[in-house]
């Protein structure tokens, strides 16, 4: 009971409620998919994909740092936070995963009128799927 009592306090107070208060939530559908992920800033696009087994959250700190000159965006992978979570290995391959990424780009250059390519940015399972990202899809990527 203790432990759920200091996460509680630590996701209200502090850091975590600072940028909870800061970001937007943002879906989008892809195929079915319901995408969620989080924005923060104006300026040319980057889109940070995190690893197993965190969510948007984990690039908290790069989000403030660089939201004074960028649109930074931090996606939850499939499966994670407030994500769906399709059934069956075959809804994680990484095309999929890299389809999610070009549908939260494409959003975002019709509705605030930016540019169609972003600066992709991967750590841990998020490097496979932002490598991947760069190689199907070179003219998404700055």
């Amino acid at each position: 009971m203790k432990i759920i009592s200091l996460i509680l306090t630590l996701m209200t107070t502090g850091t975590y409620g600072q940028i909870l208060s800061q970001v937007e939530h943002i879906y989008v559908d892809n195929n079915g998919v319901k995408i969620h992920y989080v924005s923060l800033g104006e300026g040319p696009l980057v889109v940070m994909i995190h690893g197993f087994p965190d969510f948007w959250y984990t690039w908290r700190h790069q989000m403030q740092g660089l939201t004074d000159q960028f649109r930074i965006v931090a996606i939850d992978l499939r499966g994670y936070n407030r994500r769906d979570k399709p059934l069956g290995v075959d809804q994680y391959a990484i095309p999929l995963l890299v389809s999610d990424i070009i549908a939260v780009i494409r959003q975002l250059s019709v509705e605030v009128n930016i540019s169609p390519k972003a600066v992709i940015v991967g750590h841990d399972w998020g490097g496979a799927v932002a490598w991947s990202m760069a190689m199907a899809h070179p003219d998404r990527v700055e």
